[in-house]
């Protein structure tokens, strides 16, 4: 069984309690709904990335991202040393995490995919063996032989 190192632990706790300052005590509506997906703590626990989606588009995140990096970043710094007993509350930087924009593409372009190419036939493969016959080399020669 692994065992998950300090920084782990700090990053699942902080993320946990981020999700609840950001949920109850940040009343900014130009966040809207944002959801924390993860939180990296480096090993000296002076920085955390934190990654975060959010409802509403790329433009939004990017605002969103901004919002939190700067005005409220104090805030929810000094919101998470309340709740959270560590010596050295690390700096936080948010990233906007577009990786569930990704997996929707990717899923989008197999399913566009497997409906156009990939789907079967109800061909017989006795009819699919004459088509490759005609299409061989060796049926192309044998029609060059041939005289009109």
């Amino acid at each position: 069984m692994k065992e998950f190192d300090r920084t782990e632990r700090i990053g699942s706790e902080l993320k946990r309690e981020l999700y609840q300052v950001l949920r109850d005590e940040v009343r900014d509506p130009r966040l809207g709904n944002i959801t924390v997906q993860e939180v990296r703590v480096v090993r000296d626990l002076s920085h955390a990335k934190v990654f975060f989606t959010c409802f509403g588009g790329e433009e939004d995140a990017e605002e969103q991202a901004r919002l939190l990096n700067g005005r409220l970043s104090g805030f929810v710094r000094h919101a998470l040393a309340q709740r959270v007993r560590l010596r050295i509350m690390p700096q936080l930087h948010f990233v906007y995490d577009a990786s569930i924009l990704a997996g929707e593409h990717l899923s989008h372009l197999i399913d566009v995919a497997v409906q156009g190419t990939g789907a079967p036939t109800d061909e017989s493969p006795d009819e699919t063996d004459d088509a490759a016959d005609a299409s061989s080399p060796a049926s192309s020669a044998e029609e060059r032989e041939q005289p009109q």
